[in-house]
């Protein structure tokens, strides 16, 4: 419940309390998770009736849980991991918020320079300029 708590966050950038069904995707695909597009196509439609392309948080999770699996939870937390050591590439245990950036940036072309400097403003809360894993991981998941 976290993750996708998380994850709706990240890409309700607004802040409206809705996101854009086309995010979904995306979301979908950061956590790692294995969908059929006319499945998601059609939980998308029943929960968004009016076809007005967002969907709240109740209606994300509803599409989310129909493709997440409680055992996954783990594998997230592992892909995860290795999406940070990708980054991490000198093995310190941390990852420049420029880097962050540009992970951030790869995972949903739609967000503006402004919104990415509203994300890593709320991560990097002690202003170092990096975000450690535990960091990433917490603007990941919550935890």
């Amino acid at each position: 419940m976290d993750i996708m708590r998380k994850a709706f966050q990240m890409f309700d950038t607004s802040k409206s309390g809705f996101i854009e069904t086309l995010k979904i995707t995306t979301i979908l695909n950061t956590m790692g998770q294995m969908f059929d597009d006319k499945e998601l196509h059609d939980l998308i439609e029943e929960n968004d009736p009016d076809d007005t392309g967002k969907v709240n948080f109740d209606g994300f999770c509803t599409i989310a849980a129909h493709f997440i699996e409680e055992e996954d939870a783990e594998a997230i937390q592992k892909e995860l991991k290795e999406a940070f050591r990708l980054y991490d590439r000198e093995g310190n245990g941390y990852i420049t918020t420029s880097t962050l950036k540009e992970i951030l940036a790869a995972l949903d072309d739609k967000l503006s320079s402004s919104d990415l400097d509203g994300i890593i403003a709320e991560i990097d809360t002690d202003g170092s300029g990096t975000v450690d894993f535990d960091e990433f991981m917490e603007m990941m998941t919550g935890d």
